[in-house]
């Protein structure tokens, strides 16, 4: 893949949902179904318009102001357990990411707009949590979320890494905003379920791949090696 200077990247940060692990389309339908309980109506469009890389304080608030309803209190917590449940027999990892993960030549961590208990369980269900430890870092830590840097940089300074150091693989326009905002290289990631049937109209200069096979060679180690982090 052109267009990223592989030589100047110490760190991979990876968003989770969408990237990691192929969950945006079993959250939209949870948040469908939850938001229809209340007698509020969208579709899987506007979840993929509005919703996707955001925190859902953000999303939250955007269907109070969209539908000028009030939400009951219990409204997330309701979600996130009605979302862990579909997760523990429905979510499963991206194509390929397993084979990658290990093969990976430079450091790596989490960055994600999802809850700690959200992320921690994802990983744990997928298997994917033996690639991280504890190097998993949610907006939760940081004063502003998508699309503002305070992430992403929270991130790097965590893992002793320089910003421009430091390459963001997204599959969000807040995700997309946010790497450019805190001067990091990017990759779109668009092999997720979310993105199936869906034209991309990307901003300038940004570079997306839809399978893990694409991934920069030159961040890779040999297929017989592991990096141990």
């Amino acid at each position: 893949m052109t267009g990223i200077d592989t030589s100047r990247v110490d760190l991979v940060i990876f968003d989770c949902d969408g990237v990691l692990i192929d969950s945006e389309i079993i959250s939209a339908a949870v948040l469908i179904e939850q938001a229809a309980a209340l007698g509020i109506r969208f579709d899987f469009d506007y979840v993929r318009r509005h919703f996707i890389g955001r925190s859902f304080p953000t999303v939250a608030k955007t269907i109070r102001e969209d539908y000028d309803r009030s939400l009951p209190a219990d409204f997330e917590q309701r979600y996130r357990a009605a979302l862990l449940e579909r997760f523990e027999t429905e979510l499963h990892t991206t194509e390929g990411i397993e084979a990658l993960l290990p093969r990976l030549g430079v450091m790596s961590c989490v960055a994600t707009s999802s809850s700690p208990p959200r992320v921690l369980r994802s990983l744990s269900i997928t298997g994917l949590d033996r690639f991280f430890g504890h190097r998993v870092y949610t907006a939760s830590q940081v004063e502003r979320g998508k699309p503002a840097p305070d992430l992403f940089l929270f991130a790097a300074q965590s893992m002793g890494v320089a910003p421009e150091r430091a390459l963001v693989i997204e599959d969000s326009f807040p995700g997309i905003d946010a790497a450019q905002a805190a001067g990091m290289q990017l990759l779109l990631y668009t092999g997720g379920g979310h993105f199936s049937g869906s034209r991309l109209d990307l901003p300038p200069g940004v570079l997306s791949f839809d399978h893990w096979r694409d991934f920069p060679v030159h961040l890779l180690r040999p297929e017989q090696e592991e990096f141990s982090q």
